[in-house]
C-alpha cells in the first residue's frame, strides 16, 4: 500500500501523494459513471477525517513542534501515529513547508466513530486555544475536481460536532465555549469555496442523533445563522446518520440551512415527521440505502415509501442517498467471483449501492420502464433470501430455547473464586502478561498466502506455525513474562478466524473496509443461525501449553465483538443472533477446560461500540451484550480464570455493566488516555482484577521504563496493587518485532520496579 511504503521510507512523499491523486480522479469517475448526480469531493484522507480538520483549523499540540506555517505530512502522520526522536521532517508540498516533531511525540488518543467499527484521532484542545486555517484541503480538492469536470459537493466535519468529538488535558474545561473562535476559520474555508465556484456543501453534525442538548441546539443555531450571514452564497447540506434526529428534529428544523440529510436505514420511522415539519424550500437528502451493512435493498418497498414523499414535497425538494458515508461498506461485490451464488444475490457493496441509488432515482422520476428489470431483481432477490433454507437451523433454535439461569452465571462470586485461582497460579504481585497477538510479519503473511494458494502443503503450514509459536513461546520465557500467549500466527484476523470456522457465516475476498489509517478489515457476513461443528483452537492452545510450565492464556473472541465486528443478518434481532454466536464460543470454552487449559481469553473489543447513542436505549444493549458475555464464559469452574479485553473505547458510563460481565480479569486501554479511563474506579469499586494497558500499541514509538511506571503509578491511585495486572494496550499483530521487543522489555523491567517498590 502508498501509505505503509511512505512510512517504511520505500517511496516519496510526490509518489503518495501522486497516488492520491489518481485515486480520487478515479473515485470521482467511478460516481460519475453510475450515475451519481451529487458527487462528494473531500471525502479522502490519508488518515482520518476527524484528524484532517484538526489539521485543517490549527489545532495542532505544542508536542508535535508545529510552528504555525501550513502542515507538513510528517506532522500530520506524527498525531496519527506518534513520532521517534530527532530530525527533519519532509516537505508538505505547499509553497510555505510545514514543520513537524523535531523529538519524540505520543500519537493523540484514538477512539472508535460513535458506534462503528471506525477509529478517529481525538482533537486535543485546551484553555486559550487559537486556530487559523493550517490546511486548505477542502478548497484543493474541490479544484482538483472541478478541473477534471466534476462539479462537487465538498464534506466538512461540522464545528459543533469537531469541538464535542475533542478532550482536554484540564477536565473543568468545556472545549464548545470554542465555538465562537472556532468559527471565523469556518467561514474563511467556505468563502473560499464560493470563490471557488462551489454552490453546494455539506456539513456533517452527526451530534444532532444524540440525546437533546439545550447547548448543542443553541451552538448549532450560532454556527449556522453566521454561516448564513458571512457566506450569503452557499447552500449547505446538513448532515446527521446513524440515529434519529428524535427531540432534536425541531432545532435541526429551525436551521437557516438550505437542505437536511437523515437516517431512514437506521431511523425509518422519522420520515412522516420530518416531511410534515420541513420549512417550505428545504431539501430533504434520505438515507434510504444502508451505508453501514452489506444487504440488497428491497427497491421496490423503499418505492412505495418514497413516491409519496416525491408527490408532496416535489422532485426538486428531494434527493436519495446512503444513509452515511459508504467507508463503512466494501468497494464492489463483482470482485467476489467463490461466493455462494444465493448469498451473492442478497448482497450489494458500494458500487451496487450507487446503482440501487440510480435506479431509485430513476423510478422516482417517472422513468420506471428504464429500470424494470432491475426492479424484478431486487424482487427476486427479496423473495429468495426470506425463503432460503441456508438461513435457518432447527437445532439452533431448540438450544436458543433451552438457555436458562445456570448458564448466565459462575458457580460462586468473584472472591470465592480468586482465593482458588491465586492458590493455583503462584502469580507474583503485577503480573505480566499480553492480550494475545504477537506480529504478523511479512514472512507469517506470506506464508499463509502460499498456503491459500496450495504452494505449501498443510503439514508444511502447520510446521511452519509451529515453529513461529515455539520461538515465541521461548521469547516470552527469556524476558521473564509471567503468563504467556501463543502469538496467534495461525489467525487471520480475530473475528474471521472463527467466523470462517462457525456455521451462518461467509467471507468475501476482497470486501476490505477501514478500521483506521492503513488498517482495514474483512468483517464476516453473518447470513444465517450459527453453531459450531468442531473445536477450533483446542489443538494449537494444547501445542502451546506443551512448550512450558508457565500458564497459557488460550484465547478466543467474544459474541459481541463477533457480533459487532460482522455484517450481521439483518432478518432477526442483534441480540437473538449474538446469543447464538455465545453459544457457540461456550462450546469452545468448555472444550478447552476439558483439555487443559486454566486461563481463558475472551476478548469483547467492541462491547463499547455497539452502546446504542441515545441512553434510552442503553439498558436493553447492555443486558443482551453481558448475558451473552456470561452464557459463553460461565460454564467453567471456580479455578479456571476469565480473561477479557476491551480496546480503544470510553467505558467509564458503562462501568456497572462490565462489572456484572463478571469476568475475572480485564485488560483494557489506558495508555493514550493517560489512565483517563480509569476515573471511574475513583467512585465504583470494581472488584475484579484489571490491566490498564501501559503501551500504546498503535504507535510504532517504545515507551521506556519510566514512562510505563508513571502509568502504573497513575493506576495506583485508582485500584489496589492486589487488582493490578501489567499489559499492553491491545494485540501486538500490526506492530514489527523490533518495536515489539524492547517495550515487552521494558514493561516487564516496569513490573519489578513497581514489586520492589511496593
Amino acid at each position: 500500500m502508498a501509505l505503509e511504503s511512505f512510512w517504511s521510507g520505500k517511496s516519496s512523499e510526490q509518489a503518495l501523494r501522486e497516488t492520491a491523486v489518481g485515486l480520487r480522479a478515479a473515485n470521482w469517475a467511478r460516481q460519475k459513471s453510475l450515475g451519481v448526480t451529487v458527487i462528494p469531493s473531500n471525502d479522502f484522507s490519508f488518515y482520518d477525517q476527524v484528524l484532517d480538520t484538526s489539521v485543517m483549523v490549527g489545532a495542532i499540540p505544542e508536542v508535535y513542534g508545529w510552528k504555525g506555517d501550513n502542515v507538513s505530512l510528517a506532522t500530520y502522520f506524527a498525531m496519527a501515529r506518534g513520532a521517534e526522536g530527532d530530525g527533519h521532517n519532509a516537505s508538505c508540498g505547499h509553497p510555505h513547508h510545514g514543520h513537524g516533531s523535531s523529538h519524540g511525540a505520543p500519537a493523540q488518543e484514538m477512539t472508535k466513530w460513535f458506534d462503528t467499527n471506525y477509529h478517529y484521532m481525538v482533537p486535543e484542545l485546551s484553555p486559550g486555544q487559537t486556530f487559523t486555517l493550517a490546511s486548505c484541503k477542502p478548497v484543493d480538492e474541490y479544484r482538483e475536481a472541478k478541473a477534471l469536470g466534476y462539479q462537487t459537493r465538498p464534506v466538512l466535519l461540522g464545528p459543533v460536532t469537531f469541538l464535542r468529538l475533542a478532550k482536554s488535558k484540564d477536565p473543568s474545561f468545556h472545549a464548545l465555549s470554542l465555538l465562537p473562535v472556532l468559527l471565523p476559520v469556518y467561514v474563511k474555508v467556505l468563502q473560499q469555496l464560493v470563490a471557488e465556484g462551489c454552490e453546494w456543501v455539506q456539513i456533517d453534525e452527526p451530534y444532532l442523533v444524540l440525546d437533546a442538548d439545550r447547548e448543542i441546539q443553541g451552538a448549532l443555531q450560532m454556527t449556522y445563522a453566521l454561516l448564513a450571514e458571512m457566506v450569503p452564497g452557499l447552500k449547505i447540506m446538513l448532515t446527521t446518520y446513524f440515529g434519529a434526529l428524535g427531540d432534536n428534529a425541531a432545532a435541526a428544523l429551525s436551521l437557516p440551512v438550505a437542505g437536511l440529510h437523515i437516517d431512514l436505514v437506521r431511523a425509518p420511522e422519522q420520515l412522516d415527521r420530518i416531511v410534515a415539519a420541513a420549512p417550505k424550500g428545504l431539501t430533504l437528502s434520505l438515507g434510504v440505502i444502508d451505508g453501514r451493512n452489506i444487504w440488497r435493498a428491497d427497491l421496490s418497498a423503499l418505492l412505495k415509501r418514497l413516491e409519496p414523499v416525491v408527490a408532496a414535497l416535489g422532485r426538486d425538494r428531494v434527493q436519495i442517498a446512503a444513509s452515511c458515508s459508504l467507508l463503512h461498506v466494501p468497494i464492489d461485490l463483482e470482485l467476489e467471483t467463490g461466493l455462494d451464488l444465493d448469498i451473492k444475490s442478497w448482497l450489494a457493496f458500494s458500487v451496487q449501492k450507487i446503482a440501487e441509488l440510480a435506479i431509485l432515482g430513476k423510478a422516482l422520476a417517472g422513468d420506471r420502464a428504464t429500470v424494470a428489470a432491475s426492479l424484478t431483481a431486487s424482487d427476486v432477490a427479496a423473495a429468495s433470501r426470506k425463503s432460503s433454507p441456508k438461513i435457518h437451523n432447527a437445532d439452533v433454535a431448540r438450544r436458543m430455547a433451552a438457555i436458562d439461569d445456570t448458564m448466565r452465571k459462575r458457580n460462586n462470586a468473584f472472591a470465592k473464586r480468586a482465593s482458588l485461582q491465586h492458590a493455583r497460579f503462584g502469580l507474583p504481585a503485577f503480573p505480566t502478561t499480553t492480550i494475545g497477538s504477537f506480529p504478523q510479519t511479512t514472512e507469517v503473511r506470506n506464508a499463509r498466502a502460499a498456503h491459500g494458494k496450495g504452494a505449501m502443503s498443510d503439514a508444511q503450514y502447520e510446521q511452519f506455525l509451529k515453529e513461529e509459536t515455539a520461538r515465541a513461546v521461548r521469547w516470552q520465557e527469556e524476558i521473564g513474562l509471567d503468563v504467556l500467549v501463543h502469538g496467534e500466527f495461525e489467525r487471520n484476523d480475530m473475528v474471521q478466524y472463527f467466523g470462517e470456522q462457525l456455521s451462518g457465516f461467509t467471507f468475501t475476498k476482497y470486501g476490505w473496509v477501514q478500521s483506521y489509517g492503513s488498517r482495514y478489515v474483512r468483517p464476516p457476513v453473518l447470513f444465517g443461525d450459527v453453531s459450531r461443528p468442531k473445536p477450533m483452537t483446542v489443538e494449537w492452545w494444547r501445542y502451546a501449553q506443551s512448550l512450558t510450565k508457565k500458564p497459557m492464556k488460550a484465547m478466543l473472541t467474544g459474541p459481541v465483538t463477533i457480533l459487532n465486528w460482522s455484517f450481521v443478518r439483518d432478518d432477526i434481532p442483534r441480540s437473538e443472533a449474538c446469543r447464538q454466536i455465545a453459544l457457540a464460543i461456550r462450546d469452545e470454552v468448555t472444550d478447552l477446560e476439558k483439555a487443559g487449559a486454566k486461563m481463558i481469553q475472551i476478548d469483547e473489543a467492541a462491547l463499547r461500540e455497539g452502546l446504542p447513542l441515545r441512553k434510552s436505549e442503553w439498558n436493553i444493549y447492555l443486558e443482551w451484550a453481558v448475558e451473552s458475555f456470561r452464557i459463553c464464559s460461565s460454564g467453567v469452574t471456580d479455578e479456571t480464570q476469565i480473561h477479557t479485553h476491551m480496546c480503544y473505547s470510553e467505558f467509564n458510563d458503562i462501568i456497572d455493566a462490565i462489572g456484572a460481565m463478571d469476568a475475572d480479569v480485564i485488560s483494557i486501554e489506558t495508555s493514550r488516555s493517560k489512565m483517563e479511563l480509569l476515573d471511574a474506579f475513583k467512585t465504583y469499586k470494581y472488584p475484579n482484577e484489571i490491566g490498564p494497558g501501559v503501551y500504546d500499541i498503535h504507535s510504532p514509538r517504545v515507551p521506556d521504563v519510566s514512562e510505563m511506571a508513571e502509568l502504573l503509578s497513575l493506576a495506583r491511585k485508582r485500584l489496589t496493587d492486589a487488582q493490578l495486572w501489567i499489559n499492553p494496550d491491545c494485540g501486538l499483530k500490526t506492530r514489527k518485532w523490533e518495536e515489539v521487543r524492547p517495550a515487552l522489555v521494558n514493561m516487564v523491567a516496569a513490573a519489578r520496579e513497581m514489586r520492589q517498590a511496593s
